[in-house]
Parts: C-alpha cells; structure tokens; sequence
C-alpha cells in the first residue's frame, strides 16, 4: 500500500485503498435473556477494517460505505466455490442508521447466512464508535443462464458531446467546486448539472453519464463496489429538479435513508455508463429515487432505489 497520505493520493488511488479492507478477525454474535423455550443460536461474524474519504461536510460519504460492505461481504465468498469461479453480487438492501464520522475508522461485521445450492446471503453491519451506521443484506448467485430480457436505453447524447464538470468548474476557486473536481467517478448530466442551480425544468427526470476516471483491477467485486458507489452522487437529484432545487441552496437538508440495487449483469464501472433516473414520489419529507444503469452499447446491467431525507428549512 502506498504511503502516501489520502491528500496526496489520486482520486481513484484514495478509493481503491478506501476499498483494500484490512481482515480483523472474528466476532461472535449471541442472542440471550430471551428464555429457554426460543432458540436464537449463535453465530459468528468476520470483522474489516476501513478507512474514509475526506469530505466537506466531514460526514462519510453514504456510497462509500455502501462499496465497503460490498467489498467486506464478497471477500466471505472466497470458500464458496461452485467450479464456475467466484459467485457475484446480484442484489443488495441497505438502511442507513446514523452519519458516519469521516475521521474515524468503520469496522465491517460480517455474518455468513446461508450458502446454498445457487445463492449466497450475507449479513453486514458498518460500526463507528460501537454504533450501526449501515445495515445491509446482500445476496451473491452462481453463474447461471435463464430467460433474459431488459429495457432499452434512453436516447440521449453520448457522454463527449457534453460539458464536464472541469469545464464547468475548472476556474470557479470554491470548496465545492474543488471537491467536485476530485471526485474518482466523473460524471456528465445529460439535462444539465444542479449543483450549483436548479435545473430549467420542473421535470422528476434526468440522464447522466458516468465512469471511474482510470482504469479499475479485472475483479468484478471491485466493479460492482465502485459502481454502488457512484450510484450514491445522484440519484436524489431527479427529486430536486422537480422542485426547482440545487444542491448549493442552503435551506436543503438531504440525506440518504436507504438504498437497494439489483445487478442484473457484468459491468464494467470504468466505461462510460447512462444512470437514468426518475422520482415517482416525494412526501412526508422524504424523496423517492429510482435508477436504471445501461452499458454504452445500450445492455442494462443494474437498477437502483433509493429513499432519502429531502427537507426543505424555511429560508
């Protein structure tokens, strides 16, 4: 591991190594004082530990720690073979309990579920300071054929037909705009970015490219981490383009409740992919997002949900 410091690092460079859990060891998990009649076993769970992305807000960022329990739970996957190579990520359902403090440490429990005959289940919690911040159950599946069909691509300029965002920000000498542009997962929006304004439209709806700004390792864990960590940036966006919102108004208070994510096959997070995204639903204070993931050549390789704290202070 380099010794550099995560300022000094490559933007990509810091997430691969936010990434390389460190294998603590194990944990035993035992229910008691619930009487003799129940039995509730005991169970197990490896433990990981990782590290943070620095960020402005010095809360950790919620894609991050998604990436991290994907990576936590896959490398339990090691003595589940089925002769056909690794079994893959194909779902994950996960809740968010607290924020995370991004100059501490999380620590990853893993609880092995079930194996079985096609599928794996997984249980992992992220723990700061003794506390759940991340709850998720994640389920792998061995390689296997069936009936296969999915939705077209939306038709949408391609992703060098549309500004950047150093275009876009390259000479603004902001915070904000600094940490934009050193983000390890560049981003194009088809409609128009709203970080720093609302977008034209009222619309519930928006495209945007994304992929890693290198070259990722060929570990198809890697790839499903680093896009569940991309699939974090935007999702609630459709939510504030519908009510004429930006993400630098400062009566916005968002946050991520909750996230699920299908992958429904390979991908490859560091080629250009279409995020299409759409709110069917905000209220109560809370937003609904939903996503679908497309390939370049149109393929859709995963979906996404996502609800969210979208409170809105009076000025």
């Amino acid at each position: 591991m380099s010794a550099q410091t995560p300022a000094e690092l490559d933007p990509l460079d810091d997430l691969l190594q936010t990434l390389d859990l460190e294998e603590l060891g194990t944990a035993r998990i035992t229910v008691e004082g619930v009487g003799d009649s129940i039995d509730l076993g005991e169970s197990g769970a490896t433990v990981f530990l990782g590290r943070s992305q620095k960020m402005p807000h010095g809360r950790v960022f919620g894609g991050q720690v998604l990436a991290q329990c994907i990576i936590a739970a896959g490398r339990t996957m090691a003595q589940v073979d089925d002769g056909d190579g690794p079994r893959r990520i194909h779902s994950l359902h996960g809740y968010f309990m607290r924020p995370g403090d991004d100059t501490k440490p999380i620590r990853f429990a893993v609880e092995r579920m079930r194996d079985g005959n096609s599928f794996s289940t997984r249980r992992v919690h992220a723990i700061q300071d003794g506390l759940p911040i991340l709850s998720m159950i994640t389920s792998f599946q061995e390689h296997a054929g069936g009936l296969d069909h999915h939705d077209a691509m939306p038709d949408v300029p391609q992703p060098d037909a549309l500004p950047s965002l150093t275009d876009r920000f390259g000479g603004v000498d902001h915070p904000a705009a600094r940490h934009l542009l050193r983000r390890p997962v560049e981003l194009r929006h088809v409609q128009g970015d709203v970080f720093a304004e609302p977008g034209p439209d009222r619309v519930a709806h928006q495209d945007v490219w994304m992929k890693a700004i290198g070259r990722l390792p060929d570990d198809p864990l890697v790839h499903a981490a680093v896009l569940a960590y991309a699939s974090d940036y935007t999702l609630l966006e459709s939510v504030l383009r519908r009510h004429g919102l930006a993400w630098s108004d400062r009566r916005l208070r968002p946050a991520s409740l909750d996230h699920a994510m299908w992958f429904h096959r390979p991908v490859h997070a560091d080629e250009w992919l279409l995020y299409s995204q759409e709110s069917p639903s905000a209220s109560g204070g809370r937003g609904l997002g939903i996503g679908r993931i497309f390939s370049a050549d149109g393929t859709l390789v995963a979906t996404v949900a996502q609800e969210g704290m979208v409170r809105v202070k009076p000025s």
